[in-house]
């Protein structure tokens, strides 16, 4: 499942845009291929993130993999829920288990990122 009001990047996050805020988690593409994820370390509210760059980790019993910021600015809320329920990134990663809300710097960063037809055909190519 796709859903197709947001935006991804080729490194399975995905980022909805309300306002001048975007709330960014990863796929269920991501959480499936990473199994059961037992931890999310994520930046400090105040915190810049730039688009494309590292702004935290997600470990599962798997591996542990870095998470990519599909558009720059700042932390303005982390998902709390994440630090006593990581598994919410596996059983609701469009819903409960978003990561970040960041204060968008660019808005027109968002052309840069894939639609989701575009991003269901990077899945299916694999």
């Amino acid at each position: 499942m796709v859903p197709s009001d947001l935006r991804y990047t080729k490194d399975h996050e995905w980022v909805r845009l309300d306002g001048d805020t975007a709330t960014v988690g990863v796929t269920q593409y991501a959480a499936d291929q990473l199994g059961d994820i037992v931890f999310v370390d994520q930046p400090d509210v105040g915190r810049t993130v730039e688009q494309y760059a590292t702004f935290g980790v997600v470990e599962s019993v798997k591996a542990v993999s870095d998470l990519y910021a599909p558009i720059s600015g700042e932390v303005a809320e982390v998902n709390g829920e994440l630090a006593a329920k990581p598994e919410l990134v596996n059983s609701d990663p469009f819903g409960a288990g978003w990561m970040i809300k960041v204060k968008v710097a660019d808005p027109s960063q968002l052309d840069d990122l894939l639609d989701a037809a575009a991003y269901e055909r990077l899945v299916a190519e694999g």
